[in-house]
């Protein structure tokens, strides 16, 4: 089955994404830095510094990977939970831990949260939204999880609105993907799946619509690398 016939049914992209991160799990981390010219950090602590969590906030991290963002904001005095629904990404996470307080991580599906209704301050995920199956339902979930007035905040790439931006970005990740994918795995379709799953994204205008229509107040998206990728930040409605 090709890549775009994957993607095409809610079904098809859950089987395809979670056989995709149990693939690519071992080498993520260096992917994320290669792919990103060693930015990814410095945009996932702009994430955090928006959400400026501190001792007393209780913060939930999905599709947490090898736990960047759960890491950093258990730093700032937070307590966190890290969710992915890959399991091997979350022995590397654990295996990263240090000295408490670390991060609680857990496997877990980001569209059916394993948690109670407004248990969390702080909802954030890097690179979450784009790869769920469901978008509406991993918002939902979100919502769900957070008190009122608690934020959500997402980092992810974006669907650049200009069709010539949108055309030479897609091909150069398509390039770089194929590329990528045949000397790691032997696979030119392993990191396609990026510009592929762009393509499907609304973008961030049409996230921010969604966070609104689905529960969320205050929603701004906040342009990184010139507008290529985008860091979204909303709040729980009943709390402001």
């Amino acid at each position: 089955m090709s890549l775009q016939d994957s993607l095409a049914t809610p079904e098809g992209k859950r089987r395809y994404v979670r056989a995709l991160f149990a693939t690519i799990a071992d080498r993520y981390d260096f992917i994320t830095v290669l792919l990103s010219y060693g930015q990814d950090r410095r945009w996932k602590r702009r994430l955090i510094d928006l959400a400026a969590p501190g001792p007393g906030t209780h913060a939930l991290d999905l599709a947490t990977g090898t736990g960047d963002i759960a890491f950093v904001v258990a730093e700032r005095g937070a307590r966190v939970v890290g969710l992915d629904v890959t399991r091997r990404m979350i022995e590397l996470a654990r295996q990263k831990a240090g000295r408490p307080p670390s991060p609680l991580f857990l496997v877990g599906d980001m569209t059916a949260l394993p948690f109670a209704s407004r248990s969390f301050d702080l909802v954030t995920t890097g690179y979450g939204l784009r790869n769920v199956p469901d978008l509406g339902a991993a918002i939902d979930e979100m919502a769900r999880v957070l008190k009122p007035g608690g934020q959500a905040l997402s980092l992810d790439f974006d669907r650049p609105a200009n069709a010539f931006v949108r055309a030479v970005y897609l091909a150069y990740l398509t390039a770089v993907g194929s590329t990528l994918g045949w000397l790691l795995h032997r696979d030119p379709d392993t990191y396609r799946y990026i510009p592929a799953s762009i393509r499907k994204y609304p973008g961030a205008a049409g996230v921010t619509r969604l966070m609104e229509q689905r529960g969320f107040a205050r929603v701004r998206h906040h342009r990184v690398l010139g507008g290529l990728m985008a860091v979204h930040h909303g709040y729980r409605e009943g709390g402001i």
